[in-house]
């Protein structure tokens, strides 16, 4: 469904150990699609709700909610550094409509 990198994976466990239970967080992932056609990520820790779609991936646990599994499907989840000294996570996204796939080689 969707996928986390290490470098992702291992930020979130370090925020996760700020967390009052760290062993109970839950990463929560959303996606919709703004008045543009692109889509809007937000992420959180959270308790699980029914009706949730729950995934592990590097030891971490996503939950997404019915409405954003199929704009998630099939993303990547990324921590980087765009800018030097400026590290953020970004998703990779097939679905949206700003993701512009690698093109073959020769």
């Amino acid at each position: 469904m969707i996928t986390i990198t290490p470098q992702a994976a291992e930020q979130i466990r370090k925020s996760a150990q700020q967390q009052a239970d760290p062993k109970e967080v839950h990463l929560r992932l959303a996606a919709r699609l703004d008045d543009k056609g692109a889509i809007a990520y937000g992420m959180g820790f959270d308790d699980k709700a029914d009706g949730d779609a729950q995934v592990v991936t590097n030891d971490i646990t996503i939950l997404i909610a019915s409405g954003s599994v199929e704009l998630l499907t099939g993303a990547t989840l990324d921590y980087v550094e765009i800018n030097p000294g400026e590290p953020r996570f970004i998703f990779i996204n097939p679905n949206d409509p700003s993701h512009k796939p690698p093109k073959p080689a020769d």
